[in-house]
């Protein structure tokens, strides 16, 4: 299945995680609505809608370039509607969007608590929202989160328990909507990296160029977001994904082509130590290895 002439809608897409996702959906032909609030460059944030619209283009796909802050519901609907009238409808939903403080409770400020909720868990649910009567009419509906396995050990939730309330919010919206919107063959999921991926929060909040070293490319997601994408919906939803376990899958053996450094020591992802269960069986036929709801 090809995501040719489909329409994509992806928060937080002029860099990073978001912009390698458009990216491989455009080389394929499809529409991409570039959602992010960044319209002007920024020294230590590369990357805005108009430039990230652009290199879809040139990828081989079309783009709409719409600056919307999540958090806010009119400016989400309008960059809905501005989608539609350019496109005719919606295809997916990529909830890519994310904020990160790892503070704990008494050192964080009530303002980056409520910045993580309102864009992680509020803007993933809003948004998907938004989507869901256009993704009923369409043919192969997908909604994709960029968020974790629901995994209850407290070691997640002691260090940075603001922060993991709010990504979980994100995977607790996979949850709910694959079960409320399974009878309108609406799938939704969530996709996580196993590693640590080479992105400007990697770099300027968890760790600098050494952390980099230690990362994989946004490729590896994307791929893996193109596989998940191009699955029969009706037959692919409730997962929560990894990466590297979709790519094997897939038929990839080789995943030295996504290292930043192939000789640096690859770094984990947060939420995956002691984690949950792995289990065969979610996509049948497929194969596929996903972690346990």
């Amino acid at each position: 299945m090809s995501l040719k002439g489909k329409t994509l809608f992806i928060t937080g897409a002029s860099r990073g995680i978001g912009h390698a996702i458009g990216l491989r959906a455009a080389e394929d032909g499809a529409n991409i609505v570039v959602v992010a609030k960044s319209a002007s460059e920024q020294e230590k944030l590369p990357g805005t809608i108009h430039t990230s619209a652009a290199d879809m283009e040139k990828a081989g796909g079309k783009a709409l370039a719409v600056q919307c802050d999540i958090r806010f519901e009119e400016q989400v609907a309008q960059a809905f509607e501005k989608a539609v009238e350019t496109f005719g409808g919606i295809d997916i939903c990529i909830n890519n969007a994310s904020a990160i403080n790892l503070n704990r409770t008494l050192e964080i400020e009530m303002k980056r608590y409520d910045l993580m909720h309102q864009i992680n868990a509020r803007g993933t649910f809003l948004c998907s929202k938004y989507a869901i009567p256009h993704l009923k009419k369409a043919q192969n509906p997908h909604i994709l989160n960029l968020s974790p396995p629901l995994n209850m050990s407290p070691k997640w939730f002691g260090p940075w328990l603001a922060y993991t309330m709010a990504k979980y919010g994100m995977s607790m919206c996979t949850l709910g909507m694959a079960e409320e919107f399974r009878r309108d063959g609406i799938a939704v999921n969530s996709l996580w990296p196993e590693t640590a991926i080479a992105t400007a929060a990697v770099k300027n909040l968890l760790g600098g160029d050494e952390m980099i070293k230690g990362s994989r490319l946004p490729r590896i997601v994307a791929d893996a977001a193109y596989w998940v994408l191009t699955q029969p919906a009706a037959d692919c939803t409730g997962n929560f994904f990894l990466d590297t376990q979709v790519l094997k899958a897939a038929g990839v053996t080789d995943f030295a082509c996504y290292a930043v450094d192939p000789e640096h020591e690859l770094v984990a992802d947060f939420y995956l130590g002691d984690g949950p269960v792995l289990t065969k069986g979610a996509l049948g036929k497929t194969g596929a290895v996903v972690a346990s709801k």
